[in-house]
């Protein structure tokens, strides 16, 4: 669950032109108060006061007035910033190749690219068959199907086998809840069948008559049932192939690389389980691939006669690769390929005809290494840099000896590269541009530093920022945290963060516990209960940025969203007066309240990752932590606070209610500001552009408080 004033500030805005008599005079704006409505939460005994769980209705009038009216007095405290915001936009709109393309990839005979329009906010999906000369197939324009909607997003395109049909699904809410149908490449109709409540992707059988999908529980959002729809037949009697019954885990379907067979698989935070069945009998039986066990981790891939397994079988931390024949796919006929490494993780492979190529990290780096099915050759790819992120990419043609992979850094911009696997030979099919002709990445420089954890641990951190810099400690600081699910922040170069670094801010990724950068222990250090490690990781870090003299308490800054948020609102309780500025996006903050609902999506599947506070245990642990309840009287940070009103990760009242509990509460006369983007949800706005304008807000706020305008 996931990321990103009772205030005087005429004399902060202002500065040195209000005087006292001024100040007396009711001008500036006041801060919206919600309503107290006493309500009491009980659980073993323990009594949590929660007077604003009014604000759990988005129905009532009452909660969008109060939700309005947050919006307007951020209007209104930051009007200033308007013309720093705009001016943030154009320019970080200006960088943008907006008549920009990917590089095509090719599958099944038709090249496919995705390609954007100068002015236009939303992608085109096209294709051309054989050959790049070939006339250009428009399947999909965003622009023109996003027209009287708020919010539009495509996901899922899925072509049929004989290329004459493509499952797609819509979003125009912003709740993940998607809409799939079907479309005619011959003629461009679309067909009757709508399929609502999905996750919008899917996969054909053999037959290209034979959709498998996903659908949703309309409540909780969780994925828990397989359908089977066959063209020409009413949705309403697609078959069920297979139901989730246990609340904690999800579904999924999909067709391995190979095209032999149909794969269901079924995943909690901590065990999976999978189903197969021959994609060219779509009528027939699914069949268990290996049992779930809790605890048991694995994924599968198919290539000849048999299946590689990537797992954490046998107690191997750090995942290992192992096979087995076709039929005989239960764990006791596993054998190892690549035997589990203490110190290096292994997080994917890809299948090639003649290669198998392996993901994996080590000491917090990517490493890619290829290997050949007859083991006459072994090599990885060379990387050199200090800190860089480095990937497979789309590589959907089985029958090829080249590898597509992307390379980029804090300081370089993205790269995608062909690698021929034979002759390693590489060629670079594209290096994003970064207009404005102003930037050149021998001005910034990029470097990994450690520090100390109040445990003795070792903790690493990505930094970036232009050259010269003095550690004198005046230099504006902004530390970007995530630390769950094993989700790891890479680092990655960004043309919207120029803005920052070229206005004087080091940019900062802590790889606090919690995601995977220095390996899985990694991640079981910072969950459940060693979960207020990533907190206390994140303030170590930001007292080593102080130290070390990259900046200090007043030009110190933070962000994070969705549980980046949750880390934001514990650090803020936790240190508050280590920062300056704070910046926390639709931010996971009520962790009890919401823990204890398992009728808010996402809930039950989350109980491996946070524990279930239904066990006294876990309560107890989180109530020291949850960022909603250890609000107290204390001066905090100045906060600019975000979320979405149909956000179906983490639900908007948990930020609502955070900050209407701190504005009560607090002290001091630092900015608290909410946005509620009424329209969107999780991920902000959709279109490319708009997304920007969401960003120049965050900036402008962060820029504001050091002092600068433009």
């Amino acid at each position: 669950m996931k990321t990103f004033q009772i205030i005087c500030v005429v004399s902060l805005i202002f500065a040195t032109s209000c005087t006292k008599k001024e100040n007396k005079l009711n001008t500036k704006p006041t801060p919206p108060v919600a309503e107290i409505k006493e309500n009491q939460l009980e659980k073993f005994d323990d009594i949590r006061q929660d007077n604003y769980f009014w604000l759990n209705d988005r129905e009532d009038p009452e909660v969008i007035d109060y939700l309005e009216r947050e919006n307007e007095y951020n209007d209104q405290m930051t009007a200033h910033t308007k013309g720093l915001q705009k001016q943030l936009f154009e320019e970080m709109k200006a960088r943008i190749k907006e008549d920009d393309a990917s590089v095509p990839y090719k599958y099944n005979g038709y090249w496919y690219i995705t390609r954007y329009e100068k002015g236009k906010d939303y992608p085109i999906y096209s294709r051309k068959k054989e050959t790049l000369d070939a006339k250009e197939e428009i399947l999909f324009d965003c622009n023109e199907e996003a027209k009287g909607h708020s919010y539009y997003r495509l996901v899922g395109l899925n072509v049929s086998p004989d290329n004459t049909r493509v499952a797609f699904g819509v979003d125009t809410v912003s709740r993940r809840q998607y809409t799939i149908q079907i479309k005619n490449l011959v003629d461009g109709t679309v067909y009757d069948d709508t399929i609502e409540n999905a996750t919008g992707s899917s996969t054909w059988a053999a037959d290209g008559k034979t959709l498998f999908y996903t659908k949703k529980d309309a409540e909780t959002l969780r994925s828990y049932k397989i359908m089977k729809h066959t063209l020409g037949t009413r949705v309403s009697d697609d078959v069920e192939v297979f139901r989730e019954d246990d609340d904690t885990f999800n579904t999924f379907v999909y067709k391995t690389k190979s095209d032999k067979y149909i794969v269901i698989g079924s995943t909690s935070t901590l065990t999976s389980e999978y189903r197969i069945l021959k994609a060219d009998e779509p009528d027939g039986e699914f069949k268990i691939f290996q049992p779930r066990v809790r605890g048991l981790e694995y994924g599968i891939s198919h290539y000849k006669d048999h299946f590689y397994v990537l797992t954490n079988a046998d107690n191997a931390t750090n995942f290992k690769l192992m096979k087995t024949g076709e039929g005989k796919t239960s764990k006791e006929n596993w054998v190892d390929v690549i035997p589990h490494r203490e110190e290096t993780l292994l997080e994917d492979i890809e299948i090639f005809k003649e290669y198998l190529v392996v993901s994996e990290r080590n000491n917090g780096l990517n490493k890619i290494q290829i290997k050949r099915w007859d083991g006459s050759q072994t090599y990885y790819l060379p990387f050199d840099n200090e800190t860089y992120t480095a990937y497979v990419s789309t590589n959907p043609d089985f029958d090829t000896k080249v590898l597509r992979y992307a390379y980029n850094s804090l300081s370089t911009p993205n790269s995608v590269i062909d690698f021929n696997m034979e002759s390693k030979e590489k060629e670079v099919k594209k290096e994003q541009e970064v207009l404005g002709g102003t930037f050149d990445k021998n001005n910034y420089t990029s470097e990994r530093v450690w520090a100390t954890a109040s445990d003795g641990t070792k903790i690493p951190m990505s930094l970036v920022y232009r050259k010269g810099l003095k550690k004198d400690g005046t230099n504006p600081v902004l530390q970007y945290g995530y630390g769950s699910y094993g989700a790891t922040i890479d680092p990655y170069f960004s043309t919207v963060r120029l803005s920052l670094l070229d206005r004087g801010f080091v940019y900062v990724i802590a790889h606090v516990r919690g995601g995977e950068y220095l390996g899985r222990p990694w991640y079981e250090d910072g969950k459940l209960l060693k979960k207020k490690n990533t907190f206390t990781d994140f303030i170590d870090c930001s007292k080593f940025l102080i130290s070390e003299g990259y900046t200090s308490k007043e030009h110190l800054y933070a962000m994070g969203g969705s549980a980046g948020g949750l880390l934001m609102g514990a650090v803020i309780n936790m240190a508050p007066e280590l920062y300056n500025g704070v910046v926390a996006a639709v931010p996971f903050v009520d962790v009890i309240t919401t823990m204890l609902d398992d009728s808010i999506p996402l809930t039950t599947g989350e109980y491996d990752e946070w524990g279930n506070p239904n066990n006294e245990e876990y309560y107890n642990y989180m109530k020291t932590y949850s960022p909603y309840d250890n609000v107290t009287a204390q001066e905090y940070p100045n906060l600019l606070v975000t979320t979405g009103l149909h956000d179906s990760q983490v639900q908007y009242w948990e930020p609502a209610k955070w900050v209407a509990k701190m504005r009560a509460t607090k002290k001091g006369d630092n900015l608290l500001l909410l946005h509620t983007n009424m329209e969107a949800g999780h991920g902000g706005a959709s279109g490319r552009f708009e997304a920007l304008k969401e960003v120049a807000e965050e900036y402008a706020f962060l820029l504001d408080l050091e002092g600068i305008t433009e």
